[in-house]
């Protein structure tokens, strides 16, 4: 066996007793030079240890949580054939008369450094020009004639970094496909995850969450001086706005919205509705109780829409809170009105108008906005034919109403004028699928159209 040469740590600056959090090699594993042999991490940065040379690792002189500092003795290596045979220069101690000239005919003799770090008796001519031993040559020959590593093995890009990057990076829920590595041969360190958390937090782009929520891979967001085109006021968003839009963003980009879109003939609901607000002027009977009401019976009815989807499994729920958007000078809320299937008409309108005052006179508890099964959101006071609402997350669906307008309908033999009410509804697709939701639809306009359904 060739004389083995100590691989050591390399100027790695100020930094010492920096601890090692991942053994790169192993004995008997053949390396090329500046191939790493251990990861070193410090507060500053990840790094590793490289291979001065090509040859086999002999003996790993550290282990997980050593501290290493510059010159520290990482691996011993022995050297390939062509390594062996190159010679190692060393120091020339500064001569004190000119050496004598060296005979023409003999051969440079190479020397080699010992583990020990002394120098080692010089090699033979005969024995420099010999074949290398067996055993080195053996070695090499179970080297893959192409070398396999993680990009060829497995599929995609498997991002490169330490097992302490990689948790710190779960704990901050961020997926380091998405992170590029400034540290030695694209490698991920803890500045880049801090850096692409920062960059994500100013709009910069999104971490995939976890949960399986996938990752948007997005271009930094325009950065624009709007004064250099005219005057501007900056506004500070209410605090209303900054919650809202955080939870919109999210389930508009992890959950996979499809909106259907029908017409409910409202004109004898709406006549009703007249009559009984005239029986009782203490209350006021909005079109949204009668909402509220037809939306719990398609919920008895299909199931799955008052559910919510956790992993792998589907949460049937057995009560009915339903949300209710509710617009405030300071942004839009959803309190809930619980347990709806067990109140009538005239008790939902009561509730529905303390908790929209509730809302407005900036009342609301956290209590009042949670537990929602189904949420329904109502422009028909203020226009529209249609929207698309975004879902409630963790619910499944979302009811948006727009205004209602007088049309022409037939009848089978004549057209009649009609109110019609535009329904959109919003679903989860990866719970729901379209002809679910065009019967769901379809079973609400019914309802609506027929008061009586809701006696069934």
């Amino acid at each position: 066996m060739a004389e083995l040469l100590e691989a050591r740590v390399p100027d790695i600056g100020d930094d010492k007793d920096v601890p090692v959090i991942e053994l790169l090699v192993q004995p008997g594993d053949t390396v090329k030079k500046d191939q790493g042999l251990v990861t070193l991490e410090s507060d500053k940065a990840t790094m590793e240890v490289p291979s001065p040379f090509d040859g086999i690792v002999r003996e790993l002189r550290v282990k997980l949580g050593d501290a290493l500092s510059e010159g520290s003795v990482v691996a011993l290596i022995e050297p390939l054939a062509a390594e062996a045979a190159a010679p190692t220069p060393t120091p020339t101690p500064t001569p004190t008369a000119a050496p004598p000239p060296a005979p023409p005919a003999a051969p440079a003799v190479p020397v080699a450094v010992a583990a020990s770090g002394a120098p080692a008796a010089p090699v033979p001519a005969a024995a420099a020009s010999a074949p290398a031993p067996v055993a080195a040559v053996a070695v090499a020959t179970r080297t893959p004639p192409v070398a396999f590593d993680a990009q060829s093995l497995l599929p995609g890009k498997v991002p490169h970094a330490s097992p302490a990057v990689r948790l710190f990076a779960r704990e901050l829920g961020v997926d380091l496909a998405q992170v590029a590595g400034s540290a030695r041969a694209g490698r991920i360190s803890k500045e880049d995850v801090q850096a692409f958390v920062k960059s994500a937090l100013a709009g910069g782009g999104a971490p995939r969450t976890a949960g399986g929520g996938g990752g948007l891979d997005l271009i930094p967001w325009p950065k624009v001086d709007f004064a250099k085109f005219g005057a501007v006021e900056s506004r500070p968003l209410t605090r209303i706005q900054k919650l809202s839009g955080a939870n919109l963003a999210r389930n508009w980009a992890m959950i996979p919205h499809v909106t259907q879109n029908d017409d409910a003939d409202i004109t004898e609901m709406e006549a009703f509705r007249k009559k009984l607000g005239e029986e009782n002027k203490d209350t006021k009977v909005t079109p949204l109780v009668f909402l509220i009401k037809a939306a719990v019976a398609a919920l008895k009815k299909f199931p799955n829409f008052n559910a919510s989807l956790e992993g792998d499994s589907l949460v049937l729920k057995q009560y009915f809170h339903v949300g209710i958007a509710v617009d405030t000078p300071d942004g839009l809320v959803v309190p809930v009105i619980r347990d709806a299937d067990r109140k009538g008409l005239l008790e939902l309108a009561r509730e529905l108008g303390e908790i929209s005052a509730k809302a407005r006179d900036k009342k609301l508890s956290p209590a009042d906005m949670q537990g929602g099964c189904f949420s329904i959101s109502s422009l028909g006071g203020i226009g529209g034919t249609g929207f698309t609402p975004i879902i409630n997350a963790p619910e499944v669906a979302i009811l948006g109403v727009s205004r209602s307008a007088m049309k022409p309908v037939w009848n089978g033999q004549a057209f009649e004028p009609r109110l019609l009410l535009p329904l959109s509804l919003s679903y989860d697709h990866r719970v729901i699928d379209g002809a679910a939701a065009a019967r769901f639809t379809a079973y609400l306009a019914h309802v609506l159209g027929d008061l009586r359904r809701l006696l069934l």
